[in-house]
């Protein structure tokens, strides 16, 4: 076990975790919400650095990133866990084993150096810290960034924003991007669903903003639940007004995944509807994702309207951007492309 970052030592050997915004009192041989920091004889350890549970390389569009070396692949690893306990996961075998299966961590023990050098071996321009959430293996995450920079490997979070302006310090000299999943605007939301609160979240997503490191939303539009028009243009509003305009916001088609058995699919036409919110709220870059084919996962100029990346699910068919801008008439889009 490694010791863990981001805790103080409290009296009776209780320490208090400054990982994430739940801020854990964990009591001795406890562990937090997440399941895989323990409090051993008044120290905190990390039960998950190096002991990764999946290794993929994937097109950075699947994470999704479309504004984020466009076209290239990148190197996706986790370990199991979470500080969520979304009823609705898609990787819930992994998010939640530590509360199916207390006590057990599975997964293959490697080192950063071995991430970077499958990074760079499989021509991946970029490490994803994926799957579940990257917070909860954040000393394992930092190291492997802190290398893979030195290598001219970029690093991405995709995250639900939970972490503590604390962790964003210390990870941000390493972090160039990050998909945060707004989930909803709605307090209630969060806490029934998510087992969390909003308010961090979104102080998060400004203070990436602030802080530089360049940022993609998504939100998975759930019928019932989060699919309103008041809810959806309180979300692209919030976009535009604290983030800016020029934000990807993914809209993304939910599917019955785990607890959350009896919802439909997401109608075509509500992702339709809310990308039509969010055209209309003055953002500049809406995706409909998870219907591959649709026409509304391509980029436009926000200026002429010129086709400037094509798209078909996670595969690009062109890119006409040049030196960042767009061909026809020099509109230059945000993203990290270089």
């Amino acid at each position: 076990m490694n010791e863990a970052l981001l805790y103080e030592k409290l009296e009776g050997k209780k320490v208090r975790c400054f990982l994430c915004n739940h801020h854990c009192l964990i009591e001795p041989n406890k562990t937090g919400l997440c399941g895989v920091r323990i409090n051993k004889e008044g120290l905190l350890y990390t039960l998950v650095y190096g002991k990764v549970i999946a290794e993929n390389v994937d097109p950075i569009e699947k994470k999704p990133l479309y504004h984020f070396l466009p076209g290239s692949y990148s190197y996706s690893i986790a370990t199991v866990g979470c500080n969520f306990q979304c009823s609705f996961c898609q990787n819930f075998e992994i998010s939640q084993y530590s509360r199916f299966y207390p006590g057990g961590i599975p997964g293959k023990k490697v080192t950063p150096e071995e991430i970077v050098k499958q990074a760079l071996a499989t021509n991946s321009q970029s490490i994803s810290y994926t799957y579940t959430e990257p917070t909860i293996y954040f000393e394992f995450a930092l190291d492997c960034a802190k290398l893979a920079v030195t290598k001219g490997i970029k690093n991405v979070f995709v995250s639900n924003g939970y972490m503590t302006k604390e962790a964003l310090d210390l990870i941000s000299p390493y972090l160039q991007g990050i998909n945060v999943d707004l989930k909803s605007f709605k307090e209630d939301f969060y806490l029934r669903i998510c087992k969390a609160k909003l308010k961090p979240v979104l102080e998060n997503l400004k203070y990436l903003k602030k802080i530089g490191i360049w940022v993609e939303i998504t939100t998975l539009i759930i019928p019932q639940l989060n699919d309103s028009e008041e809810e959806l243009r309180e979300i692209a509003r919030f976009i535009r007004d604290e983030l800016g305009p020029e934000t990807p916001w993914h809209i993304s088609r939910f599917y019955p995944q785990f607890r959350m058995l009896d919802k439909p699919r997401t109608p075509v036409e509500t992702l339709e509807r809310a990308y039509e919110i969010g055209k209309s709220e003055g953002l500049y870059f809406v995706y409909v994702g998870n219907v591959p084919g649709h026409d509304k996962e391509n980029t436009y100029c926000p200026k002429c309207g010129a086709l400037l990346i094509e798209r078909y699910g996670f595969s690009v068919l062109q890119n006409r951007l040049r030196n960042s801008a767009c061909p026809d008439c020099g509109f230059q889009i945000a993203g990290v492309w270089n």
